[in-house]
């Protein structure tokens, strides 16, 4: 009979790294404003309820009340979790982990109640070796029918799915057994704040004004990390800026806006060079994207959006979907999630891609496994290998361009999309409704791997004196009689006073139940183990061993009749 678990007071805590959710650094990337936009949507949701951050330390848990006092809409307690007390997160109910690493904290669950929560993870980029890692890590360690990792588009799950049935097919050819994966693995996109990403014709006017841009003039916007082999090669999209500027009747200006970051000033001086040598007849601007205040309103300057994102390590893809939101018809590539966020002729246009037949770039992978080139390298390299329809993207453009009507009628459909699929309030209440599903699932499924009688819920985290049992001449039991070593409550002062005999002080007794053990041996000269264990209980009789064991290493106790004879561990295994 399946135990039922009671209802919980709140759906998740959320494990906290601050670097996971936050924007507010010179390295801005998708997965940390995701992070953020997450975390800000989850706190406005939760309406006075408790929130619960599980962290290392304090120093985060106070980075977190730092985080998300500005968001709070009513008062809520904030509760810390520490990561050595996970078994605290059963009375919440779900873990939610901003990655798809869920294979570490199944393990950590397993050492207390396997149905006691269930955890909760998310797809960024899945290309490097450790994203697809943790994602095969899944088929080997606990993870339950309770547990969950959103896949953020379908182009997301089927790249999962892959990786969890190529691992899988070759786990079960090297066991003879059939392999089996019991996470789920729902599709859930990311989300946007429409309140916040709004048109602002006073911003478009005054920035407009700024840059010597009129109004009649067509702005085209790029928004992104400027970065060719990790985000989108920018040449594409200048050939096919400057044929549509070419072919175009319009005769006023047609500018080019770049707002991002560089990560270093080469990368910059070629985008700007290669915006000159492909798109002459155009104006560019750049702009630093790292601003708050640009970050939020330069969609309202743009007429069109652009993004023709070529790189395998992108999943999603956030930026779409922020200039939906601002109204503005949107050009992409039709690439892993923009081919779910944008509607081809409805929103925008999706313009073709072409890749080489499977198996002709493994030698990529291969080099990249053997650390031969590195991350940036392995992805620049599937960058070059992938093209982006140049001649549809300039058509595209040029319908834009030239047809007002269309450029509005596109933008309304994408606002209305952003507002009803992919506000975060929206995507939040998809949230919730997985974890209650997941709470039903724990409430009624069997257990995947439960725990054996004397076995270990890691068999790769073991009590050292378990797996190295046999190294010792004797093992300390409850029938080893001790008694009091020479000079006992002498020696006890000076091992006390320094550190390298003091180490490891808050692994044993406190001073004062140490003090009172060796106040025993006042009644009687020898006294079994077992007696402390009736005076102090069995429930802590770890400390009671580490407590004597201390005592032992440094002769203020001995073993009576061990004259440091060798005799036959009792326990070889």
């Amino acid at each position: 009979m399946v135990r039922k678990i009671g209802p919980k007071r709140q759906n998740a805590a959320i494990f906290y790294k601050p670097e996971a959710y936050t924007t507010k650094t010179t390295r801005i990337l998708g997965r940390r404003a995701a992070g953020e936009g997450f975390l800000k949507a989850y706190v406005e949701s939760q309406k006075g309820q408790t929130l619960y951050c599980h962290c290392d330390n304090q120093s985060e848990f106070d980075n977190f009340r730092e985080t998300v006092t500005p968001w709070l809409t009513q008062q809520s307690q904030l509760v810390f979790i520490p990561r050595s007390q996970p078994y605290r997160i059963q009375d919440v109910g779900t873990l939610y982990v901003p990655g798809p690493d869920l294979g570490n904290f199944a393990w950590q669950r397993r050492f207390y109640n396997q149905r006691g929560y269930s955890i909760c993870g998310v797809t960024h980029t899945i290309a490097s070796k450790e994203a697809i890692n943790s994602i095969a890590s899944l088929l080997l360690a606990p993870i339950q029918p309770w547990d969950a990792l959103i896949c953020t588009s379908n182009a997301a799950k089927t790249a999962v799915e892959r990786i969890l049935n190529n691992w899988g097919e070759y786990l079960a050819q090297r066991f003879n057994t059939t392999i089996e994966y019991h996470c789920q693995l729902p599709v859930i996109p990311l989300g946007v704040d429409t309140k916040v990403y709004q048109f602002n014709p006073e911003y478009r006017k005054r920035l407009r004004n700024t840059l010597n841009i009129a109004e009649e003039d067509v702005v085209i916007l790029f928004f992104g990390r400027l970065i060719f082999y990790a985000k989108a090669h920018p040449v594409p999209m200048y050939l096919a800026v400057e044929k549509a500027a070419n072919t175009v009747s319009f005769n006023n200006k047609i500018h080019l806006i770049q707002c991002g970051w560089f990560e270093e000033e080469r990368e910059e001086i070629a985008f700007k060079e290669s915006a000159q040598q492909f798109a002459p007849s155009v104006n560019h601007v750049f702009l630093d994207g790292r601003n708050p205040e640009i970050r939020q309103k330069i969609w309202s300057v743009a007429d069109i959006f652009i993004s023709l994102a070529d790189n395998i390590q992108e999943t999603f893809g956030l930026t779409p979907i922020e200039a939906m939101a601002c109204g503005l018809p949107v050009v992409v590539s039709d690439w892993n999630g923009y081919k779910d966020t944008v509607r081809h002729e409805i929103d925008g246009f999706r313009i073709s891609t072409i890749i080489p037949p499977e198996d002709y770039c493994l030698n990529f992978a291969h080099d990249y496994y053997i650390d031969s080139i590195n991350y940036s390298m392995f992805i620049a390299y599937s960058c070059f290998a992938t093209m982006v329809d140049v001649d549809e993207c300039a058509s595209a453009l040029v319908k834009l361009i030239e047809n007002p009507d269309l450029r509005r009628k596109m933008g309304e459909n994408g606002r209305k999309r952003a507002e009803q699929v992919y506000d975060w309030q929206k995507v939040m209440s998809r949230y919730r409704d997985l974890w209650e599903r997941l709470e039903e699932i724990r409430n009624v499924n069997g257990m995947s791997v439960p725990v054996r009688d004397n076995s270990r819920a890691n068999p790769l985290c073991d009590d050292p004196f378990h797996l190295f049992s046999h190294y010792s001449s004797q093992h300390l039991h409850s029938e080893t009689r001790l008694k009091l070593g020479v000079n006992a409550k002498e020696n006890l002062e000076k091992v006390r006073k320094i550190w390298i005999t003091n180490f490891g002080a808050n692994t044993r007794f406190r001073d004062e139940i140490v003090d009172n053990i060796l106040k025993q041996f006042s009644e009687k000269q020898t006294l079994k183990l077992e007696d402390f264990l009736g005076i102090y209980g069995e429930e802590i009789a770890p400390l009671l061993y580490r407590t004597i064991m201390y005592l032992l290493k440094f002769a203020i106790l001995t073993v009576e009749g061990n004259s440091g004879g060798k005799q036959e561990n009792p326990n070889p295994r």
